[in-house]
């Protein structure tokens, strides 16, 4: 009675016998190892499964021999034969049956076994399994095909949608261009035609003197072909104080290299901030989130148009830094101290409240801005590495070393080597680009204001690299870059 009641939980469910040899799959259920082996060489890889619960893995699952199973199976067949459950189908001579079939309740030998499981009923079982499992793999199939078509329509519609809002978006970036086109090639021509006024007055008067040298010329080869010496020395004396006066007129004359060139930096300054307008612009509008992205090329236009590095990484050096002074944690901002930071005395620290840049620039075009506080005394500009770092020296400005704009309480003016020039008018915004040529010598200042106004433009021969500078020498004065 036990043995009948143990059948079902010892029979394989592929081949509906009492399990030979049985293994376990990761998911507990167990089968014959030889059953198993067929159902999942007949799996696509990935696509395993478990043919009791439907558990699928995605590689093929090491098959686990299950010997308490196989022990009580085999306890379980010894049993039967010592039964000796007589094969159904040996009618003539009763023949101990191996297997009773759970399909058909039907107890065979071996002979009758073998037959028995190719039977059509039990192809039928087979096939059965299968189209179940066909069946669950063109469900989940037909689930991600109708997934990929919802995500498809979502994609289209965004599409769509973003095609609408950036189109119109796209049309005014490209008439602010326009305008900002017309602004640039406009200042360019009026600095070209405020170049030429000197040039066309110097080239009038360089033709003049040409004539008149000329003339001298003639009168003096005329002396040299006379014959009576005493016209000779009466003429020269008479014509010395001339060609003494075109000797000095010669040296007054103005050089043609002094003619001023164009002001690249503030061209340069224009195309700048023309395009920063844009991209603030475009960067605010809610439609397109994307913006700043899609924009941080135009952003650096100009920069790649004119050839200037912008340097919009520039670091404070708080090792340059003096006690007195604070530098924010992003580098970027120095301000007066209300405490002594009793930094470590080295020699690369400044006495006042001075601090360098981290870098420097030795050759090419730069440009960074900055901004002071209104009130306060603050001073920015450039310098050598070599300045002195303690003493009257080492004051920005009152050395060959450095060059600098200066604020003192909203008066400006520009200093180099002790001699400071006063600027007329004090600037009506407190925002500042600084403009370096470093082949040409050239060191400009403007007031970001609109229209963008050139404060003052330096110019050496510079011979180290320098460093970006800043001083803030009064309470509540600070600068940032």
């Amino acid at each position: 009675m036990a043995s009948v009641d143990l059948r079902p939980e010892l029979t394989c469910s592929i081949c509906l016998c009492i399990f030979t040899d049985p293994v376990t799959v990761p998911c507990g259920h167990s089968f014959c190892r030889t059953c198993i082996g067929n159902v999942m060489d007949t799996q696509g890889i990935g696509e395993y499964s478990c043919p009791e619960c439907r558990e699928m893995f995605r590689i093929k699952p090491a098959l686990k021999r299950n010997q308490s199973l196989s022990n009580i199976a085999e306890s379980f067949q010894s049993a039967e034969k010592r039964i000796a459950i007589p094969c159904a189908n040996c009618i003539l001579s009763p023949v101990p049956a191996v297997k009773t079939c759970l399909h058909c309740e039907a107890s065979l030998c071996e002979d009758h076994l073998r037959a028995h499981s190719k039977s059509a009923e039990h192809k039928k079982e087979k096939l059965r399994n299968i189209l179940q499992k066909l069946t669950s793999q063109r469900e989940e199939t037909e689930k991600r095909v109708q997934s990929l078509e919802v995500v498809k329509r979502q994609v289209r519609g965004k599409t769509a949608g973003e095609t609408e809002r950036v189109t119109p978006l796209i049309r005014d970036i490209g008439e602010q261009l326009e305008d900002l086109k017309k602004q640039v090639l406009g200042e360019i021509s009026r600095q070209a035609a405020q170049v030429s006024l000197p040039i066309s007055d110097l080239n009038r008067l360089l033709e003049i003197k040409k004539e008149e040298l000329s003339r001298k010329m003639g009168d003096i080869e005329e002396l040299c072909n006379m014959t009576n010496p005493v016209t000779v020395l009466q003429e020269q004396e008479s014509d010395r104080a001339d060609y003494c006066d075109a000797e000095d007129t010669e040296r007054r004359d103005i050089k043609v290299h002094d003619v001023e060139d164009l002001d690249v930096g503030l061209i340069a300054e224009t195309l700048h901030s023309g395009l920063a307008r844009i991209v603030t612009k475009v960067t605010r509008q809610p439609c397109v989130p994307e913006a700043p992205d899609m924009l941080q090329d135009v952003n650096t236009a100009p920069d790649m148009l004119l050839r200037v590095n912008a340097a919009s990484d520039m670091l404070m050096d708080v090792n340059t830094a003096g006690d007195d002074v604070s530098v924010s944690e992003d580098l970027k901002t120095v301000s007066v101290s209300e405490i002594d930071h009793r930094r470590p005395e080295t020699p690369e620290r400044f006495l006042l409240n001075q601090v360098l840049s981290s870098s420097s620039f030795s050759t090419g075009r730069h440009y960074w801005e900055m901004e002071g506080s209104e009130s306060g005394w603050w001073v920015v500009g450039v310098t050598y590495p070599s300045i002195k770092r303690k003493g009257r020296q080492s004051w920005i400005g009152d050395n060959n070393k450095s060059w600098c704009l200066e604020n003192n309480e909203n008066l400006y003016s520009v200093k180099h080597d002790s001699k400071e020039i006063r600027l007329p008018l004090s600037p009506s915004c407190h925002r500042f680009g600084i403009f370096l040529d470093y082949e040409a010598g050239r060191l400009s200042f403007y007031e970001l204001c609109d229209p963008i106004k050139c404060l003052y433009t330096f110019t050496a021969t510079f011979t180290e690299p320098l460093h970006a500078v800043f001083g803030v020498y009064e309470e509540d004065t600070w600068v940032r870059v």
